[in-house]
């Protein structure tokens, strides 16, 4: 129910996702009428408004339809130099590339690289009764009878990610004592949430989160730098494509920091999300069953027989599985296997200890959605945050359950698609970070030998405090 004051309504829970929210309605401006008491906004579990009278009437009301550019107007949480940016991808923006390459040369096409995400292999595959690795097959055959020419598994890009938070925690953990934001260490594989620290906390959130790359811009440096230099092409001549769970991967790819200045390219060209893929289906007029399957692109694709590997933990890039496994060993000698998760206020706020000698020495959590991402922000603020670590997602249930994945079907709740999904994400065969051969190839052969300062640019970011007049996050109406 809304809260209620003078002349004014204002709605006292945000919606859990970065995607337009309750908050980003507008406020619905009442009039006060003398002796009359203001009407109340009722918000049902689907979504839907009811005006509520003083007599108990309750009246429907429509549902706000909000684009890109109207949220621009809530507090500047997209400006519309980054709104030009993401409307310049789309999965008819790629269309139009590989229509262009048919139209020259080959010597002057470009080479089309499609990187896919776990995420988006196992939401497809839900959708079309496969296992993830099927569907990866098979979206590899789909995507090059269109004209791709090489199509990699982020899962392998994310091992990179992976084995870079784990020393990027050890070396946080080993300065805590004189550096006081040292710790807790965040992830920053979550774009939504990398907007909502800049544009929000600012300079004071922003030196706990991670500088490690996300699996999509770690992938991004291996494709415009190792893969360009092994096939004798410039990153220009290279257009990169994200398959993604999450339509804000856009603005990641888009971001300053990720353009190669002297070479005037994005490291990631274009991003698509899993419900685009769907559509390119569709207007293909394929299923994905009837496509014969194709083998994995061998470069960036860790394989095992016909199934490509994953990694355990959460179906967010098990941030927190790894870090606290490699930390309780390297740190305290502890051989671990299997974590115990608690579960605290809700399923998505979770908890891991370690115990030595009667003392909790490791304290992680995982942090889903934005109710629980401000009840952190403001513990850390108060001083009260007891963890090391925090894997932060925007979207409740994590990237799995991501803004850009496939919706239910008719007679299919979300709840029961989301289960269907994790089962086919989980259903993979893992791999441990630090076994991963040929990524293990690459640190030796290649980012060795480019030199620290180099290497360091292509597995690491920045962050960047904006200043904004209005908290759209935390407005009150």
């Amino acid at each position: 129910m809304a809260a209620e004051f003078s002349g004014v309504l204002q709605l006292a829970d945000l919606d859990d996702f970065i995607t337009p929210s309750q908050a980003c309605v507008k406020p619905v401006k009442l009039e006060k009428k003398p002796g009359k008491s203001l009407a109340k906004i009722q918000i049902e579990d689907d979504g839907s408004y009811f005006q509520v009278s003083q007599d108990g009437g309750r009246q429907k009301l429509e549902k706000a339809k909000i684009t890109l550019n109207d949220c621009l107007a809530c507090s500047g949480c997209i400006t519309s130099a980054e709104s030009v940016l993401i409307t310049q991808q789309s999965h008819d923006e790629l269309f139009r590339v590989l229509h262009n390459n048919k139209q020259v040369s080959t010597t002057e096409q470009k080479v089309v690289v499609v990187s896919l995400s776990p995420q988006s292999r196992a939401s497809l595959a839900a959708r079309f009764g496969l296992s993830s690795s099927e569907a990866g097959r098979r979206l590899t055959s789909f995507f090059k009878g269109l004209g791709v020419h090489h199509v990699f598994d982020t899962g392998f890009s994310r091992t990179f990610s992976l084995l870079e938070s784990q020393r990027e925690f050890i070396e946080r953990f080993q300065r805590k004592e004189y550096d006081k934001k040292s710790l807790p260490m965040m992830t920053s594989a979550c774009p939504g949430w990398i907007c909502y620290a800049e544009k929000t906390h600012g300079d004071f959130i922003l030196p706990y989160i991670s500088s490690t790359r996300s699996p999509q811009q770690m992938m991004g440096s291996l494709v415009k730098g190792y893969f360009a230099e092994q096939k004798g092409l410039t990153p220009q001549q290279i257009y990169h494509v994200a398959v993604m769970p999450c339509p804000d991967k856009k603005l990641e790819a888009s971001r300053p920091d990720f353009y190669l200045n002297g070479e005037e390219t994005k490291e990631v060209d274009c991003v698509i999300t899993s419900g685009e893929v769907l559509k390119m289906l569709e207007e293909e007029k394929v299923s994905l069953c009837d496509v014969e399957p194709a083998p994995f692109d061998p470069m960036f694709s860790s394989v095992r027989g016909d199934d490509l590997l994953s990694h355990a933990g959460s179906g967010s890039g098990g941030y927190l599985h790894h870090v606290f496994i490699s930390a309780a060993k390297q740190l305290f000698g502890e051989e671990l296997k299997e974590l115990k998760y608690k579960t605290l206020r809700n399923k998505d706020f979770q908890e891991v200890t370690l115990e030595k000698d009667g003392v909790v020495v490791l304290c992680f959590a995982s942090t889903y959605g934005f109710r629980n991402i401000q009840n952190l922000v403001q513990k850390l603020k108060r001083g009260k945050s007891p963890y090391q670590f925090v894997e932060v997602m925007a979207c409740p249930s994590g990237c799995l359950n991501g803004g850009g994945q496939l919706k239910p079907i008719p007679n299919q709740s979300s709840k029961e698609l989301l289960q269907k999904v994790e089962e086919l994400y989980k259903a993979e065969q893992s791999l441990t970070p630090e076994d991963d051969v040929r990524v293990a190839e690459l640190y030796l052969s290649w980012l060795h030998t480019i030199g620290e300062e180099r290497a360091r640019k292509l597995l690491h970011t920045q962050y960047h405090a904006v200043e904004k007049l209005t908290n759209g996050l935390a407005v009150k109406w």
